[in-house]
């Protein structure tokens, strides 16, 4: 979606702190809330859970996690916050797969809280963790993957935000992008912080009906 590529330099800088933040940071949390799970009913033996406890578990962690994420992004986009915290998030410009999880350290145990309270709150099996994990993984993987391909689920869903949405974030002054939600957009729009990104998106549009009926 953008011409600008990062340099072999900036992509390696952003494969060690990863390594770094993995270790370092995602790791302990991982260790040490894992006696709260289990305290709040998560278990990891057979049998395993229905489809149906599954989804709805899930689907009832994306809510929360889009409530919460929105309100803590949106604070992180305040100037002192973002200046000493968010920025370094925000390094990249032209943001890949990679970056999504490239955030100062603070940032990771603030935000991280939203992905973690719905599996706390619920205590889950291990499948049912294990399955969350890696669907939040995955969406904000191609949050952040610079490319709206064909098959983005932002094409089909319309309340997913996926590439383009979030590119649009990046893209454009912490004071003036919006597009602060995680998953999907309602919160953006109820609160009127994509405006800019709506506007745009309808400029596109009216440009590409206007090409066709030239042709």
């Amino acid at each position: 979606m953008q011409m600008k590529n990062n340099t072999p330099a900036s992509q390696e800088k952003c494969i060690i702190r990863l390594l770094l933040y993995h270790f370092g940071v995602n790791l302990p949390v991982m260790v040490a809330s894992y006696p709260v799970f289990r305290h709040m009913g998560m278990q990891s033996s057979l049998p395993f859970p229905s489809w149906n406890v599954i989804l709805t578990q899930i689907t009832f962690y994306f809510i929360l996690e889009d409530f919460i994420f929105y309100w803590g992004h949106r604070i992180l986009h305040t100037k002192w916050l973002y200046k000493h915290v968010h920025s370094v998030h925000h390094e990249y410009a032209t943001p890949f797969g990679l970056t999504s999880e490239y955030a100062h350290p603070a940032e990771i145990l603030f935000l991280g809280f939203a992905t973690i309270i719905g599996p706390a709150i619920t205590g889950p099996h291990l499948l049912t963790l294990w399955l969350w994990m890696v669907l939040r993984v995955l969406e904000t993987v191609e949050a952040h993957c610079g490319y709206h391909f064909p098959w983005s689920l932002s094409n089909f869903l319309p309340l997913y935000g996926g590439a383009d949405f979030h590119d649009y974030h990046h893209r454009l002054l912490y004071t003036k992008s919006g597009n602060y939600s995680s998953t999907f957009t309602y919160m953006d729009w109820v609160f009127g912080t994509d405006k800019g990104y709506r506007k745009l998106q309808a400029l596109k549009n009216a440009g590409v009906e206007n090409g066709g009926k030239q042709m």
